[in-house]
C-alpha cells in the first residue's frame, strides 16, 4: 500500500480519492460522522432500507455493492460516475478499505491504548486521529472491534478514514497483532467441523493421503483469487467450483478452509452474500 500525499484543495475529497486509487488503495466517500453512503440511485439516502451509519454492505440487491467497505474501489470510472456524484458532494472525509490495500489498521482510541501499543507492538507507520492513533501494518487479516480496551482491528470487511500518509516505515503484520484474535482455549478443543457436502456416490477413497495435498490446493485457490485483476465474480465462482470438485466430497474440507477462501474473496471486494451465493451455486453445479 502506498501513501501519497493527500490532495485537499477546497474540500475536494474526490481528488484525494483519485490520487489514492492511483496508488492501489480502494476508496469510498464517508459522511462527516464517518458513516458510508449508498452510492447508487436506488440506495441514495439509504432508500433501500440501510441505516445512515451503516458499516456493512446493506440489504440492497445491487449488481455491485454500493455500501460501506464493499463499495471501496480503485476504478476511477466508478469514482467519477454520476451515481457517486452526490456522495462526493456531501462527503465529510475519504475512507478506504485496508484489507483491499493489503494492510491492517490497529485503531488506538485513547492514550492508554497508545501506551499499550508502544510497549507490546513493533513500531510501524502511525497516523494521528482525533482521539488516538492508527498503527498501520503491511498484511491483511480479519477485522474485529474491541480486541482490548480502546483497540480495534480494521482490515478485511472494514473501512477506515484516510487521515494522511502518517510517519514511519510500515512493517509486516506481526504475530502480536494476529494473536489479538485468539481467544483463551477451552478445556476440550472440538474437532474441525466438515463443510456439509455430499459424499461420493457409492463411496470412494479419500485422495488426501497427507495434509499437504489439501493445504496446497487451498493455498493455490487463495493465490488465484488474490492475483485476479478483473472478472472477480467469475474468478471466485470458478475457484470455489474447482476446490469443491477436487476436495469437497471426502469430508476433509473444513469450515476453516472455507473461511480462508471467503476471506481471500472479500479482500478483493466480494461481499459475504456474494461469497455465500457463489459457494452455493458451485455446490449445486456439482450436485452436492
Amino acid at each position: 500500500m502506498t501513501h501519497p500525499t493527500p490532495i485537499r484543495r477546497d474540500g475536494r475529497h474526490l481528488a484525494t480519492a483519485l490520487h489514492l486509487a492511483a496508488g492501489n488503495v480502494p476508496v469510498l466517500p464517508l459522511r462527516a460522522g464517518k458513516g458510508p453512503f449508498g452510492n447508487c440511485p436506488d440506495c441514495a439516502g439509504n432508500a433501500c432500507g440501510g441505516r445512515p451509519n451503516m458499516k456493512n454492505p446493506g440489504p440492497c440487491q445491487c449488481p455491485r455493492p454500493c455500501h460501506a467497505w464493499a463499495a471501496a474501489t480503485t476504478d476511477p470510472h466508478v469514482l467519477v460516475s454520476p451515481a457517486w456524484a452526490t456522495s462526493w458532494r456531501d462527503a465529510g472525509i475519504v475512507g478506504y478499505h485496508p484489507g483491499g490495500a493489503r494492510v491492517t489498521v490497529v485503531d488506538l482510541d485513547n492514550t492508554d491504548a497508545i501506551a499499550w501499543a508502544r510497549r507490546e507492538l513493533p513500531a510501524t507507520r502511525t497516523v494521528p486521529t482525533t482521539r488516538g492513533e492508527h498503527w498501520i501494518y503491511r498484511g491483511a487479516m480479519r477485522s474485529v472491534n474491541g480486541v482490548r480496551e480502546g483497540v480495534d482491528l480494521k482490515s478485511t470487511m472494514a473501512y477506515a478514514r484516510w487521515l494522511g500518509p502518517g510517519t514511519g516505515t510500515m512493517t509486516a503484520l506481526p504475530d502480536a497483532v494476529r494473536a489479538l484474535l485468539v481467544k483463551e482455549p477451552s478445556p476440550v478443543q472440538p474437532a474441525p467441523r466438515a463443510v456439509a457436502v455430499s459424499a461420493l456416490a457409492g463411496g470412494g477413497d479419500c485422495p488426501h493421503r497427507t495434509p499437504v495435498y489439501l493445504e496446497r490446493g487451498i493455498a493455490m485457490a487463495e493465490q488465484r483469487i488474490t492475483e485476479a485483476t478483473s472478472a472477480i465474480h467469475t474468478t471466485v465462482y470458478a475457484t470455489f467450483l474447482a476446490v469443491l470438485s477436487t476436495h469437497g466430497r471426502c469430508g476433509c474440507l473444513t469450515e476453516a478452509h472455507m473461511d480462508r477462501l471467503f476471506t481471500a474473496a472479500q479482500v478483493k471486494g466480494e461481499s459475504p452474500r456474494h461469497c455465500a451465493v457463489a459457494w452455493s451455486n458451485a455446490r449445486t453445479a456439482l450436485g452436492m
